[in-house]
């Protein structure tokens, strides 16, 4: 999921960045240079969670039904935290990047932590559905 929204990022031109895993780990093996990500030390995907949700303004969390796994402990993380955070399903009314993006104006977000389930977990889709969301999302908070 995170992929996609670096994917979104840089084909509009949005600066982007965050954290990744010591080694630039990723399922998929390792994460491209094209990524301006800054390893942890641990390769513990945790760390990198805590740290997306720590240093941005708020967190966008893309869903297919309940979250869970990773998905879920980012929930945990912004409410620990008592970070803002969005939870859009994917298969519901939710799935309206105009309304993720009026969220994101009317709390003035600047760096946003986009986070969701893994390609694996629905293979062919997680990506392909977020990257249309979240360009759409971008479109529109840079043509307001």
């Amino acid at each position: 999921m995170d992929r996609a929204a670096l994917d979104a990022a840089i084909a509009l031109g949005v600066p982007h960045g965050g954290w990744c895993p010591a080694g630039r780990l990723a399922e998929d093996g390792t994460l491209p240079a094209r990524y301006l990500l800054t390893e942890t030390r641990s390769r513990d995907y945790s760390v990198r969670t805590e740290r997306n949700v720590r240093d941005s303004d708020a967190t966008l969390i893309l869903t297919w039904g309940p979250p869970s796994g990773g998905t879920a402990y980012t929930i945990e993380c912004a409410i620990r935290m008592n970070r803002p955070y969005l939870v859009v399903d994917m298969e519901g009314e939710s799935a309206d990047p105009a309304r993720a993006a009026n969220w994101m104006r009317d709390r003035d977000i600047g760096a946003l932590n986009v986070a969701g389930p893994r390609e694996s977990s629905r293979p062919g889709v997680v990506h392909s559905t977020a990257m249309r969301f979240l360009v759409a999302l971008l479109e529109a908070l840079l043509h307001q």
